[in-house]
């Protein structure tokens, strides 16, 4: 009948009862002390060996029937007897399988202690369990995290002493969290909200709504994003209660949260930890490293020493509305002459960032603390010596490049900041490797163990150097790539080291040159762990943008570590890093669609659902098909995957964003610039003294000064629509993406 249960046997009887055919059956033991739980174990199925016995030859035999049935229940026996030793015993291979080979160099008592000084420094605001791998014996407190009520569930139920040991969850004695709805009262409701200040991003929720791993699209995740961070403010569509869209909240809180002496009795496990292991039947220890697969061929890492852990602070007890540990900035590297790719990166930034511009002045009592991008120039070959009046013929260069002259001025000079690169200065700015590099300074261009050999001949002479062919292969002397063919392999292999190198030095966020920002950034910089994204579809690292805090545990591993494998910053290299010592926690990997949302798309996932613009290939950006060429013009920056927090076009550096607009237009401030740069797309040098003095207005033609809509592209691109738009924000003619206008 309808609604009416079959009884447990013949429940047992469907489901159980063993095939005419089969050579085995199932049998159901119950377990003492476990009610409604059984033992499943396999047994011969009688009736189809005797079947099988009745079809053999007869020359076979009783005999040799009984023995290929006693060998059959051998056989069975040894492996449930296999399976039960192997419950009890650690699941750690003695041997690794073939692949990439182990890169791990710390004993399990130092990914201890790197997870437990990250946790207490409060850089990990994350209810994610802590791998097992790492062995804790209790679960660590975590100030980053609020109180949530823990029930330990019964005896019979947690894991026996003879079970490996499942992962830990952190104790939270942080502060309560209240969750944002962000939305600007009407009738200001034209543009969204800046951020509350002090704000920080979950990283859990983001997770929840936009892990392709959990085949979560870039298109719902985009909608999360903007709902939740407010940036719909006056277009907003019925959707019903969005308290789960909530990612944003603020910590209630005005003292800094301490740590107590004693772990809490109520959370202490009934397993044993497992270091060291229980030693074996025959005496001989185990050892404590048991299952780490170390990498072949070195010795273990001495103990490693870090710092007192830093105290977790809400942001409403900090003494001002700046965090000195937790600086904001944000880091770009640099080779060669400045061009529009780093120009348009520097617009973006003013058009959404919280850097005062909008003001006359910055308030004494804001309670908002002022972003800054540090450029950081390396002005000559990557491979190179630096010359010791490098920074004076940086700031020349700088001063007559048309894409990086305008800002220079006065009114970007607490904003925008060039600073010099200096290989050597900055890896013995490294602790952990300053006395060490210099061994592998000829093979310091290594990428996923690619290396480019550069020779440090101090006979060498710069004739010798300067006779050289420049040519597509000549690729030490290359100072930015000009074309897909001239790539300058050395530069981008550079920046795979710098950007650790600058966040371990001075903290902050490392972003590509080739990255737009869409958005501020504001409560990213509240939550205080380290990250990058996802590479696609892969589970692994893209640091286009790496947040990592300053001389934390975590850079300290990956500088060791990376020492120990050749200084190797490669990406996927780095991946293998955090993945053999169990820290991937430690740098989220977060997806790629919050700083690069084409991507997926480009390599053939999620077409059927894509976001707004559709990317068929990262070239669509700079060449928008003509079937979707509409959208730029019409939509503009708003709907460029808004939601995003930036947008990655992957290199590109030899393509214009503005061909036929290809100068910087800025505006009559900046108009030295700009007939220096028009000039030259007519084929005529022109020095920045006779742009000074106006001579240029005799030199270049009435048509080259004066602009037509004839001779414009009648369906501009995303890239164009993109650069004239900041380029409007800072000629005055439009507020930024929050409805702030520039003040001069």
């Amino acid at each position: 009948m309808p609604g009416t249960s079959l009884p447990y046997s013949a429940t047992y009887e469907k489901l159980h009862h063993p095939s005419p055919e089969s050579w085995t059956k199932q049998i159901f033991v119950p377990i003492p002390g476990v009610n409604n739980r059984r033992l499943r174990l396999l047994v011969p199925n009688l009736p189809s060996w005797r079947r099988f016995h009745s079809k053999l030859p007869k020359p076979m035999g009783r005999k040799r029937t009984l023995l290929l049935i006693c060998f059959a229940c051998t056989v069975m026996i040894m492996t449930v007897m296999l399976f039960q030793r192997n419950v009890g015993t650690p699941e750690w291979p003695e041997s690794w399988p073939p692949g990439d080979p182990p890169t791990l160099v710390f004993k399990r008592e130092d990914l201890q202690r790197i997870w437990n000084w990250e946790i207490l420094s409060g850089h990990y605001p994350s209810r994610r369990s802590i791998p097992r791998m790492i062995g804790f014996s209790s679960p660590p407190y975590n100030p980053a995290l609020p109180p949530i009520k823990r029930v330990l569930p019964p005896s019979r139920y947690r894991p026996p002493p003879s079970v490996a040991t499942p992962d830990t969850d952190t104790v939270g004695i942080g502060p309560k969290r209240a969750y944002l709805d962000i939305q600007s009262p009407p009738p200001n409701v034209a543009y969204p909200p800046r951020p509350v200040p002090g704000s920080v991003a979950d990283m859990d929720v983001i997770m929840k709504h936009c892990d392709f791993s959990e085949h979560k699209y870039v298109r719902d995740c985009l909608e999360v994003l903007r709902l939740g961070g407010g940036l719909d403010n006056g277009q907003r569509t019925r959707r019903g209660n969005m308290d789960d869209w909530k990612y944003i909240y603020m910590e209630q809180g005005n003292a800094t949260v301490e740590i107590p002496s004693t772990p809490p009795e109520e959370e202490q496990p009934s397993y044993p930890i497992r270091r060291p292991l229980p030693p074996a039947e025959d005496d001989t220890p185990h050892d404590p490293n048991a299952g780490l697969a170390k990498k072949r061929g070195v010795e273990w890492e001495p103990q490693i020493v870090l710092p007192s852990p830093l105290k977790h602070t809400p942001s409403a007890a900090l003494p001002g509305p700046c965090d000195s540990n937790n600086p904001r900035v944000f880091h770009m590297f640099w080779t060669g002459p400045f061009t529009d790719k780093p120009y348009l990166a520097i617009l973006s930034f003013l058009y959404t960032q919280n850097t005062g511009i909008h003001l006359e002045e910055w308030p004494s009592d804001s309670s908002a603390c002022a972003s800054e991008l540090w450029i950081w120039q390396n002005i000559g070959p990557a491979a190179a010596a630096v010359n010791p009046n490098a920074l004076t013929d940086m700031f020349e260069q700088l001063k007559i490049n048309p894409w990086a002259a305008p800002f220079l001025h006065p009114r970007f000079h607490d904003v925008i900041k060039f600073k010099l690169w200096n290989t050597t200065e900055q890896l013995d700015g490294i602790p952990e490797i300053k006395d060490e590099w210099r061994i592998l300074q000829d093979s310091l261009f290594n990428s996923g163990g690619y290396i480019i050999s550069v020779k440090h001949d101090q006979e060498s002479t710069a004739n010798e150097t300067s006779t050289k062919k420049a040519d597509e292969d000549d690729i030490l002397n290359r100072t930015g790539s000009s074309s897909a063919s001239a790539y300058d392999r050395l530069s981008v292999i550079l920046s795979d080291m710098a950007r650790f190198v600058l966040c371990h030095r001075f903290g902050g966020i490392y972003l590509d040159a080739d990255t737009i920002f869409l958005r501020d950034w504001e409560e990213l910089w509240g939550w205080k762990g380290a990250f990058a994204y996802r590479w696609s579809r892969l589970e692994k690292y893209n640091t286009a943008v790496l947040r990592m805090n300053k001389n934390s545990a975590l850079g300290s591993f990956l500088f060791r570590t990376a020492l120990k494998n050749g200084l190797d910053f490669h990406p996927m290299t780095v991946s293998r890093y955090t993945a053999d010592a169990h820290l991937e926690g430690l740098l989220l990997r977060l997806p790629d669609a919050l700083f690069d949302s084409a991507w997926l798309n480009t390599e053939y996932y999620q077409r059927d659902r894509p976001p707004q613009p559709y990317f068929a290939d990262f070239a669509d950006f700079f060449d928008t098909p003509q079937l979707s060429s509409a959208a730029p013009q019409s939509l503009g920056f708003n709907g460029f995957f808004k939601g995003a927090y930036s947008y990655h076009f992957h290199n590109f550096w030899w393509k214009p964003f503005d061909p036929t607009r290809n100068w910087p237009d800025l505006g009559p401030r900046f108009s030295v610039g700009e007939k220096i740069a028009r000039a030259a797309l007519g084929g005529k040098n022109i020095s920045l003294s006779e742009a000074l003095d106006n001579s240029s207005d005799d030199i270049l033609e009435e048509s080259e000064l004066e602009d037509y809509v004839e001779a414009d592209k009648r369906d501009l691109d995303w890239s164009a629509v993109l650069k004239r738009t900041f380029e409007s924000y800072i000629r005055g003619e439009r507020p930024n993406m929050y409805g702030e206008w520039i003040r001069w």
